[in-house]
Parts: structure tokens; sequence; C-alpha cells
């Protein structure tokens, strides 16, 4: 059955009576559920808030909670661990969704890691009036608009080298980045800069992958070797580093192809425009041949890293060595 309601963001969140927040990311799921009550509350202080585990659910509990109180308060019923539902849960949400209440929000989450509760899904996406809010997994690409959004909604301005940099550091975690942004922007004051994100964050920015790549693209085999062994002693490991370069080279030589402008390439690759440029610009060091040779480099050392060589480290210093002797 094909879905019928609006599927959106958190921070896009309304009030209506009845909202899915579906997917595994449960921060921007809290992000959605917090959005919702603050919205809630602006139109009626006097919200009554409701919380019920559909995994410990007994049957009639929702018809008594989202029932009209004698003073006639909204009411805002939260649902947690929609993917455990018990079959009284299902039955009484499919039975509440005929006729929804008036004056009260139904909010179920549900992770979707199983099949759980398939039917109440179902019905839900064909609800009129209903809204579903997607909380999947941020993919890396997705990243730089997020921390975008973060900053705008902070009222904050930020060139794309500071988010460049904020999302290098922090892209493993959402919920970390979220809070480096906050962090930052309540922190400084002006434009956030490439160079306030990495004085604010020195530790955890400088010992980057990123960090290293930038500095062997750069030429800088010094800087890179320094960045590189503070990144080893502090425990990173040598195969997303490696993974670092070989995405970075990858983006290269994608460019290296395109024509047009910034933004015409970009488009046409996937890519932010200033990803475009900066690739552009670093592309003047390399001819074909120290790129075609650098991309060979990489891929020797990414099986190194991965158990070919006992020294991982090693074949990591000794791949800085060789990208930064390649480099036009």
């Amino acid at each position: 059955m094909a879905a019928s309601i609006p599927k959106i963001s958190w921070e896009q969140v309304s009030p209506a009576p009845v909202v899915l927040v579906f997917g595994k990311e449960s921060f921007l799921a809290d992000r959605a559920l917090q959005r919702l009550r603050a919205l809630l509350l602006l139109e009626d202080p006097e919200l009554e808030v409701h919380d019920v585990d559909a995994g410990q659910y007994s049957d009639g509990a929702l018809e008594l909670i989202a029932s009209p109180s004698l003073f006639d308060e909204p009411r805002l019923v939260r649902v947690a661990d929609g993917v455990k539902a018990t079959d009284a849960f299902i039955a009484d949400v499919l039975r509440y969704l005929a006729q929804p209440v008036d004056g009260t929000t139904l909010v179920i989450r549900h992770d979707g890691s199983t099949v759980r509760g398939k039917k109440m899904l179902d019905a839900i996406r064909q609800t009129p009036g209903a809204i579903e809010v997607v909380c999947q997994p941020l993919k890396r690409g997705d990243m730089v608009p997020f921390a975008r959004t973060e900053l705008r909604l902070l009222e904050r301005e930020a060139t794309p080298g500071a988010i460049a940099a904020l999302v290098d550091a922090f892209a493993s975690d959402v919920a970390e980045l979220a809070n480096a942004i906050r962090q930052v922007a309540l922190d400084t004051e002006g434009e956030v800069t490439e160079q306030v994100v990495r004085t604010y964050y020195a530790g955890r920015v400088e010992t980057t992958a990123f960090a290293v790549v930038d500095a062997v693209v750069a030429g800088d085999v010094a800087r890179a070797l320094v960045t590189l062994r503070q990144a080893i002693a502090t425990g990173a490991d040598p195969v997303p580093i490696v993974a670092a370069f070989a995405m970075r080279y990858r983006q290269l030589a994608k460019v290296s192809g395109a024509g047009g402008s910034d933004s015409q390439a970009a488009r046409q690759l996937g890519m932010q425009d200033w990803q475009v440029g900066n690739a552009r610009r670093d592309l003047r060091s390399f001819t074909d041949a120290s790129l075609c040779d650098a991309i060979e480099a990489i891929a020797t050392a990414d099986a190194a890293v991965k158990g070919a060589e006992r020294s991982p480290g090693h074949s990591v210093e000794r791949l800085v060595r060789q990208l930064a002797a390649r480099t036009a």
C-alpha cells in the first residue's frame, strides 16, 4: 500500500493528530519530539503530556489517556518502543486511527529495526492528516547540510571551510556533531571560520584523518607527518586514515575530468560547489601521471593496513611520504 501522508525531516515537524517518528537515528527522533512538544506548548501552556511504552502496553489504556479531560486541555501522547508493540497496543491504535480524538496529538516512535507493527505503520501512513518524520542515520553527504541547518537554527554564519572542518572531525556521530556546533556557536563571536573551529577543537580537528590529507595535498609533508603521528598516538585507526586519502583522491580524479563551472560540475558529480572549487585548486599541484601514481599507492596502502603488512602505522607513514613526493 503506497504511503499517502507527508514525509518530513525533524526540523519540519508540526502539530498533527497522528505523528509517526520513524527510523534508527534516535538523536533526530529526540529532536523531533522536543520540537513538537515545544510547538504544542506555544499553542497552549496547559498541554498535558502522557508517556506510553508500547512494549508494556495494557488493553484499553490509549482510549483512557487520549480521551478529553474535564477541562478539555490539549494532550500529547508520546509512545516509545513502537517496534516492541504488544498486540493490544496495535489493536487499540488501529481503532484509534479510525477516529482520532480532537485536541490530542498521538506520536508513535518506531525505529524500523523489525517489521513488528507493520499493519499499524501501514494504517498510520494512510490516515488523513497524519505525518511521518523520517529519522534515518545521516550519510556523510548529508552531514554538511545538517551542519548548515544547525548553524542557521543558532543564527550563526559559518564559512564552508568551517563546516567542512566540523564535519571531518565529528561526522561519525550526528549527536556529537550537533553538540560541537552548538558549543562553538555559543562560545565564539562573529563568523565561524575554519581557523575558529581548528583553534576551538584543536585536539580533535588537527588529529583527524582529513587534516593529514589536507597537509599532504598542500605538499606540507612535515605537517602531515606530525599530524599523522599525533593521530596514531591518540589511538586513530590507520584503516580510516587511508580511506580518507582514497576519498579525497577519488574526488580529485572525478573533478579532473569534469568541465563547466564549479556549480555545473558539482551538480554533475553530486558534490558541493566549494568542494569542486577546492579540488580544482588542489589539482594544480598534480599531473595526470602523478595523480594515477598516487591512487595506485593508496590502493597498496589500503591492502597493507588491512593485513597485508605487519605494521599499519608504518604503512600509512610510507604512504604520506610517497604522496608528498608525487605532488608536482
